[in-house]
């Protein structure tokens, strides 16, 4: 896919909004927009945000800005449409996973199914993908950042879940789990790139800036 001169939506949490990186022009949303000569690189990411609606309100009312009600907001004049969280619903959404059948967004499973429906009916037109989320140091603690009142799952537990749904869509993902190099577990990748083991720096922002450059070429 060429890309110069496209307009490209970037919908996501605190690593699309550049948490992590020294300044804005170090995030990979950034990045992208010089190396790929981008038209437009809009970034409506918000921290702290999920997929799935919180039943429980948040101590920042826009932690509670989930992705499927932010539809509504973004440019509809984008080329391409990419999809980058789930981190959030697992660390501290109260949404329960649900399952495959659901279409509500107060489950995980119904959000996923409900926000990639809405983006293939608002921008029938544009490529629409989908990045699952990094590794992070607490990925497989069931409650995840350990406030959960109840055990749902772990990380990789939630990432399948978007690679499933993204599949049912026929929408391309990049497995970022699977291919990032960016596992904050491992000491030495923790100290150069992912110093709170989650979110990148802007060393971490130019190897996510590889990796989706790379991945958009290809669609």
């Amino acid at each position: 896919m060429e890309l110069k001169g496209k307009r490209i939506n970037f919908l996501g949490d605190s690593i699309t909004e550049g948490h992590g990186t020294s300044a804005k022009e170090k995030c990979f949303v950034s990045l992208l927009k010089d190396r790929l000569e981008l038209a437009a690189s809009n970034n409506y990411g918000i921290g702290g945000t999920r997929f799935a609606v919180q039943k429980t309100p948040s101590a920042e009312p826009r932690w509670d800005l989930d992705f499927c009600s932010r539809v509504a907001e973004m440019d509809p004049e984008a080329d391409v449409v990419v999809v980058f969280g789930g981190t959030n619903d697992f660390g501290h959404g109260d949404a329960p996973l649900g399952c495959k059948e659901d279409r509500t967004p107060d489950t995980f499973y119904g959000a996923c199914h409900t926000l990639m429906r809405s983006l293939i009916e608002k921008y029938p037109d544009a490529v629409i993908a989908v990045l699952t989320p990094l590794h992070r140091c607490n990925e497989d603690n069931t409650r995840g950042d350990g406030f959960k009142a109840e055990e749902t799952a772990p990380l990789s537990v939630y990432v399948d879940i978007i690679k499933e749904v993204a599949c049912w869509y026929s929408l391309p993902v990049l497995d970022l789990f699977a291919c990032s190099g960016l596992q904050p577990r491992v000491p030495v990748i923790q100290q150069k790139y992912v110093p709170d083991g989650l979110h990148p720096n802007d060393a971490g922002h130019m190897i996510l800036a590889d990796k989706i450059a790379a991945f958009l070429r290809t669609l």
